[in-house]
């Protein structure tokens, strides 16, 4: 086992050094690599930062509800209505709608509420300190609250789809313990300790959910790439220009072909990792004139995708275009993040795309180094 692992070691450095001294494009990978250090260094400090001001703010919290606990004080009327207007807003979908009154400890409430809604917001109001009895005078709607503005309750840190930079170190330290622990062993217990640990030291540092990171269940949402320019013709050129999808590899890299099947349905073939083509079928599910363009890949695609293309007509006649992608590559948001460790930042690559299209459509220059040049 050892001599494996000083062989892999051995080859990973000899490739590694051959990928930062290749004499073509050695200097722009150290370059690149360089600047990610700093990125990295820049990000770790402001990690830092933000996990040190969120345990101070912790530890005040906690000082204050165990002083509060011991020294019983009676709370006024005004306080405990701030303090339940300020817990129906995690329960309830129109917390604005709910008028709050208290009497000597006893809340009234009144206003309309949902019927899937109406349990849980006395439940937490119950709970409140300082609440002696709760006056349901709410009026129950017979439908259920809109899927888009559902409130689900105060859930626990780890439940979260965002965690506070706490829980973050936290779970990241416990995860580089087990992986450090699972080395030490033998066997399958190695392997599970191993995945479990990287997997959990991966979701605290990227602050996404598992899904994301591993493609499975994310849909198109692994990644979100999100671009702005300003282009200096009218907005009727450029979308007209975007709605040709065939015009697409004139200016994008990596997009080698694109042929139209129909209204709203088109092949795309791209350059994938070592320049292995990539094909799947995409289709437009939104359009309207000068507005707005959408699409999405077909269901069972090898790369799931989906985006949106905002157009905006300027003061000055130039078009403002606001874009929005999502994509879930293989291995999913772990795969983007190694695939960025070797350069192919699709984030950068949008960005040159981009501008290519700005300096085609504005001065009619074809880009020498897209894909139809």
């Amino acid at each position: 086992m050892k001599r494996r692992l000083n062989f892999v070691s051995g080859l990973g450095l000899g490739v590694g050094l051959t990928y930062l001294f290749d004499p073509d494009a050695g200097h722009r990978r150290r370059a690149m690599a360089r600047d990610k250090g700093v990125h990295l260094i820049n990000k770790m400090s402001d990690a830092i930062d933000a996990t040190a001001r969120d345990l101070q703010h912790r530890m005040v919290g906690l000082i204050a509800r165990t002083r509060s606990r011991l020294v019983r004080k009676k709370v006024t009327d005004e306080v405990l209505a701030a303090r339940v207007r300020s817990k129906i807003g995690i329960v309830v979908s129109y917390p604005h709608a709910i008028e709050v009154r208290v009497h000597d400890g006893r809340v009234t409430l009144t206003g309309p509420v949902f019927k899937d809604e109406v349990d849980r917001l006395l439940s937490t109001v119950s709970k409140i300190r300082g609440v002696t009895g709760i006056e349901n005078k709410l009026n129950i709607e017979k439908e259920e609250g809109a899927p888009g503005r559902r409130r689900k309750g105060a859930r626990f840190d780890f439940m979260q789809e965002n965690w506070s930079p706490t829980t973050r170190l936290v779970v990241g330290t416990v995860g580089a313990v087990v992986s450090y622990y699972g080395m030490k062993r033998r066997g399958l217990f190695r392997a599970a300790a191993g995945t479990v640990g990287i997997g959990m030291m991966a979701r605290a540092l990227t602050n996404m959910p598992m899904k994301r990171l591993v493609g499975i269940g994310a849909g198109y949402r692994a990644v979100d790439i999100n671009t702005t320019i300003n282009i200096a013709a009218p907005v009727e050129k450029v979308f007209a220009f975007w709605e040709n999808v065939e015009n697409l590899p004139k200016f994008m890299r990596n997009v080698r072909q694109i042929q139209r099947k129909g209204d709203d349905l088109s092949h795309w073939v791209v350059a994938g990792p070592a320049g292995i083509p990539v094909e799947w079928d995409a289709v437009r599910t939104q359009r309207v004139p000068n507005k707005i363009l959408a699409w999405k890949t077909r269901p069972g695609s090898i790369v799931e995708h989906a985006g949106i293309i905002h157009f905006d007509s300027n003061p000055d006649g130039s078009t403002r275009v606001d874009i929005h992608m999502s994509y879930n590559p293989p291995a999913g948001a772990i795969g983007h993040i190694v695939a960025t460790l070797f350069g192919a930042d699709p984030k950068r690559e949008l960005d040159e795309d981009i501008a290519r299209m700005k300096t085609f459509i504005e001065k009619g220059i074809l880009p020498r180094d897209a894909a139809a040049a």
